[in-house]
């Protein structure tokens, strides 16, 4: 079953309903590794994960104003409000089953700035030391529930809560 297919599914975590909903790049070997340490925590699917170099993926890019962002950036999409960096990180974790939510409301008294310091620096690194893929990744048929379609936009603005280019209420 394709997520993108599902909008059903609900989200109980902090923030409301629906899905988190993550773009990442998909190319980046430090990125991808952390998206499989994310759903090995994620078993009911409540984060959906899409490159940010797919037609889906630009174009909710687009939708939450975000067009120009540079892949290093992370962006979390819930609600139809997008988080980025050390933010967007910290609405994965908080969707997260174990100990992860409680970490990460311990982590929201670090200041931003502070956070996104700590981020933008491995961001910077990223590649040198973790590599990166010739290509996007393609989910196995076991991890499909867990990725948006990276073709079909209007599914995907409608999973991100996005619809007609601006953000909407859940």
């Amino acid at each position: 079953m394709n997520a993108a297919k599902d909008s059903t599914r609900t989200h109980t975590g902090e923030g409301g309903p629906g899905p988190v909903v993550v773009l990442f790049d998909g190319v980046c070997n430090l990125c991808n590794g952390w998206v499989n340490w994310a759903i090995d925590r994620d078993p009911r699917a409540r984060i959906l994960f899409l490159p940010q170099q797919t037609p889906a993926g630009a174009a909710l890019l687009a939708d939450a104003g975000l067009g120009d962002v540079p892949l290093s950036t992370i962006v979390a999409i819930h609600g139809g409000r997008a988080l980025v960096r050390s933010a967007a990180i910290l609405a994965v974790a908080r969707a997260l089953d174990g100990p992860w939510p409680r970490l990460a409301t311990a982590c929201r008294a670090v200041p931003a700035p502070l956070r996104d310091l700590v981020y933008r620096s491995i961001a910077s690194i990223r590649y040198g030391v973790f590599g990166r893929s010739a290509s996007c990744r393609v989910p196995t048929p076991a991890l499909a529930c867990h990725f948006l379609d990276p073709d079909d936009i209007l599914a995907a603005r409608s999973v991100a809560g996005f619809v007609g280019g601006k953000t909407v209420p859940v």
